[in-house]
């Protein structure tokens, strides 16, 4: 039997390769459908192509159009400048911190806006998405819905883009970093990264979708057991916080409208109970560095894949009887703390 879910992408720059092993575990497996996706910024992008490559011929060309686009991105990336220094290659770590190239862009980035920096506002990303998606497909696709996460400049609320309306734009407004691009504007409204205020959202599930299970692979940290104290640290460490506040906040939520029922303060009849699952590998994500998000070397990017993909395998090894049950993680206790 089936067993329906709702994936929850979260972005995070070559890190979303990542979530393409995840998302290639999960097409593998017949067991489980696949009924809607909510993505922000890379989680856009892996639900685009996925919805393309359903369109194009099913769950195994949508495993071929994921590698085909990380690949796509990768190819792109060759000729950057910002790039790993000959010691972070023979240390063997995939940050950008020494690398001179993210240096001098990190330096102007803080001196110009992007408006200064580039006029043209060329985006090589942009390219690669449009070569990859056919968006008129997309559009049509009735194999899974499509929730696309960005935040309004103006009125700083999130602005779900839905998968029947979907353009180019719309992903690229969902990934765009100020501090890198200028906000991408649809309709005469300016849209910055979807992460500020939906890192997914969730709350597209719980009236469009008739599965109660929603899966988050997440690939930004939530907790880290040690006190950033250099500036670049800090940094990092509030965006962190930043791009999962908004996440957390949903998922209080749920929890709290999850205890009201199991207490019977609350009927199943007024409200639908929820389950909630959490695909990640804290221990391979967490110690790589903010920066590492910019790597696109091919190498890095199997390398998430593969870990995303055994991530996601395990889970279902250990989990898959709980989808249409019963959430796998103890929300109660994510939040005593």
């Amino acid at each position: 039997m089936t067993r329906q879910i709702n994936l929850a992408l979260q972005g995070g720059g070559s890190h979303g390769a990542f979530t393409w092993g995840v998302l290639d575990a999960l097409l593998e497996d017949e067991r489980i459908g696949i009924e809607a996706i909510s993505g922000t910024s890379a989680g856009a992008m892996n639900a685009v192509v996925v919805a393309d490559g359903l369109m194009r011929g099913g769950r195994e060309q949508a495993r071929i159009s994921l590698d085909q686009f990380w690949r796509t991105v990768s190819d792109a990336a060759n000729g950057s400048l910002i790039r790993r220094s000959p010691l972070a290659v023979l240390m063997g770590t995939w940050s950008l911190d020494t690398s001179p190239g993210y240096l001098a862009f990190e330096a102007m980035s803080r001196t110009f806006s992007p408006y200064q920096a580039n006029p043209l506002n060329l985006n090589p990303l942009r390219d690669v998405l449009i070569s990859s998606v056919n968006f008129e497909q997309v559009r049509h696709c009735d194999a899974v819905k499509l929730f696309i996460s960005a935040t309004n400049v103006h009125t700083g609320r999130v602005k779900v883009f839905d998968g029947h309306e979907l353009t180019a734009d719309m992903v690229m407004a969902s990934a765009c970093l100020p501090q890198l691009f200028q906000a991408v504007e649809i309709d005469d409204v300016p849209y910055w990264d979807g992460g500020y205020m939906g890192n997914p959202a969730l709350f597209p599930f719980f009236q469009g979708c008739d599965s109660a299970d929603i899966m988050i692979v997440q690939i930004n940290p939530v907790e880290r057991r040690d006190t950033p104290d250099t500036p670049q640290e800090i940094q990092n460490r509030v965006n962190e916080i930043t791009f999962n506040a908004s996440m957390l906040k949903e998922l209080r939520a749920i929890e709290f409208i999850t205890r009201l029922i199991d207490t019977g303060q609350l009927t199943s009849a007024e409200y639908r109970k929820m389950h909630l699952h959490i695909v990640s590998n804290e221990e391979l994500l967490n110690p790589l560095g903010a920066t590492s998000k910019l790597n696109a070397e091919w190498g890095f990017l199997q390398m998430l894949r593969d870990a995303g993909r055994k991530s996601a395998l395990q889970w279902l090894e250990e989990n898959f009887a709980s989808l249409g049950q019963h959430s796998s993680v103890d929300l109660r206790e994510m939040f005593q703390g």
